[in-house]
């Protein structure tokens, strides 16, 4: 897996960040496993007249990448047709957890990351394969986030981290 480099992530000073608070970051580990265990996403796209969209989508996190797919009719792909560039975050009371980068469309069922994220799509969303455990190559996106943000909410700005991907 890729390990990215962290650093605090800046806030105003209003917001009550002190050197103290900044002191320790989180573990990309943890963060990685959260981002991971989350049942959906909440992905962020930019319509043609430039408004913000968000939507829910199913995904897997898999070697640093966050795949999830859609049907071209939607507007959140056509929306990523046009503008790659994403954020997506998890549905977490407690924990922020925000995603930046470009999504890129996967349609090579031969590159190894397609074979993981089939194998993760079964076994995190069995209700859509039934008794098939090896369905066949469906193309999908896959975000490999430029930065990530991180904090809990309790305790904020504590351990606020933004990790950046070389």
């Amino acid at each position: 897996m890729t390990t990215p480099r962290a650093t605090p992530a800046r806030f105003p000073a209003e917001y009550g960040q002190t050197p103290e608070t900044i002191a320790e970051l989180l573990a990309w580990e943890e963060v990685a496993e959260r981002i991971a265990a989350s049942p959906n996403y909440f992905l962020a796209t930019t319509s043609d007249e430039g408004r913000p969209y968000l939507r829910p989508v199913d995904g897997v996190f898999v070697d640093a990448t966050l795949a999830f797919g859609g049907s071209p009719e939607t507007r959140w792909v056509h929306n990523l047709q046009q503008r790659p560039e994403v954020s997506a975050s998890l549905p977490d009371d407690d924990h922020a957890v925000i995603l930046e980068g470009r999504a890129e469309l996967v349609i090579d069922p031969d590159l190894p990351l397609a074979t993981a994220v089939g194998s993760a799509n079964v076994a995190k969303y069995p209700q859509y394969y039934g008794n098939d455990t090896s369905p066949g190559f469906r193309p999908f996106w896959s975000l490999r986030p430029r930065r990530v943000f991180a904090w809990s909410l309790t305790g904020f700005p504590s351990q606020a981290t933004r990790f950046d991907f070389d």
